[in-house]
């Protein structure tokens, strides 16, 4: 084996369970479909490869499917053994065929993106870089706005003291939930946060798929008076027609894709031109491979960026976009790690540790409810 060949020798994948600290309610619960969220399940890749370099990545799951993203990775992870960790395409084929029959979006891909993160992570840390620049960074910085503080189980005036705690903390933004059954109770809300933090500062409304068309309609117009960012989710994910024509329809810009599992999924989005502002999640669809793909059609439509979530992950992919990304803040995961992401003057910094940058905790390992590992340590 040259200096530039590896194999992986070692494959440890965990299932853990992080509970939050109150149940957190969005508009999905305000109309019955779901009940409060209760705790996050994570899968978690560790590869170790026979020059001693280990990388490492996770996907997750609310409410339901955990379990069954890790159900799936164990029955496929064997096939990482022996293969070069830096042919991360080629080792997402053969996982990707090896789980053929469930098909190749939802649980099968989330399963890989785990995997996919952490040969990602292992190849940057082998370059001694951070994963973003390893990827092809624009900037060592983005955007960021808070949203773990504006959910619907928040009185507006906790909701408003998140936001000044995190606007004093160097978050950029807020995002608060709407989608209530009272339309009239989301108008206060927004308006009695828009008040609060002033006419400069960038805001967000999300309401989780839970408006019909004409509600959507009516709402975005008369949101229009707070000057939002963006309305995120107004529709079912897969309305893609119902959301092209509130883009064409509003001023506000309109922003959704989280809730979809491929790359196949969004280029219906962004096709259609059902967005402004497209939201892709690295674990949902597939991986930083599939992301990157995505990337690449989004930018060819002149779309904005503003991915979900699991920040450890999108503040690397984020800067690679041309245009200026918003990174969304969530303090949720901080105790699965050992580091903390930094916030400054409304912006996210990209951190200079190689990989993603980011150990798993030993209160990470307090939490694993369940784990298998494959190969020689």
């Amino acid at each position: 084996m040259n200096s530039s060949q590896d194999s992986i020798r070692h494959v440890a994948l965990s299932s853990v369970r992080l509970p939050l600290d109150v149940p957190i309610s969005d508009a999905k619960v305000f109309t019955g479909r779901q009940k409060p969220m209760t705790e996050v399940i994570f899968l978690f890749a560790e590869i170790t490869s026979e020059q001693g370099l280990q990388g490492i990545g996770f996907s997750y799951s609310k409410r339901a499917g955990g379990p069954a993203q890790y159900a799936h990775a164990k029955e496929v992870a064997e096939g990482l053994l022996g293969e070069d960790p830096s042919d991360i395409a080629k080792i997402y084929t053969k996982l990707l065929w090896a789980g053929a029959s469930v098909g190749r979006s939802g649980v099968a891909t989330q399963a890989l993106a785990a995997v996919d993160i952490a040969l990602h992570d292992l190849k940057a840390k082998r370059a001694g870089l951070p994963l973003a620049k390893l990827l092809g960074s624009h900037r060592d910085a983005v955007r960021t706005y808070n949203t773990s503080g504006g959910f619907l189980n928040a009185s507006i005036g906790e909701v408003k003291d998140r936001a000044t705690r995190s606007i004093e903390e160097g978050i950029g933004g807020i995002k608060i939930k709407v989608g209530l059954p009272d339309s009239a109770e989301d108008l206060r809300r927004v308006a009695a946060v828009r008040e609060h933090i002033g006419p400069d500062v960038p805001l967000m409304v999300d309401a989780n798929q839970q408006w019909d068309r004409p509600t959507a309609l009516r709402m975005g117009r008369r949101l229009e008076e707070f000057d939002l960012t963006w309305i995120e989710e107004p529709l079912d994910a897969y309305d893609v027609e119902g959301h092209a024509e509130l883009a064409r329809s509003l001023d506000t810009p309109i922003a959704t894709g989280e809730m979809l599992a491929s790359v196949a999924e969004h280029e219906r989005l962004i096709d259609n031109r059902a967005c402004d502002i497209i939201q892709p999640d690295c674990p949902r669809v597939g991986g930083v491979t599939q992301f990157q793909r995505l990337l690449t059609l989004a930018d060819q439509r002149g779309l904005d960026l503003a991915p979900h979530f699991a920040m450890e992950i999108h503040l690397h992919l984020a800067p690679t976009y041309p245009r200026e990304p918003w990174v969304e803040h969530f303090d949720w995961l901080d105790p699965l790690f050992n580091e903390r992401l930094e916030t400054r003057d409304g912006r996210m910094i990209v951190p200079d540790r190689p990989g993603l940058g980011v150990t798993f905790s030993d209160q990470a390992r307090v939490w694993t409810t369940d784990s298998v590992e494959f190969g020689v340590k």
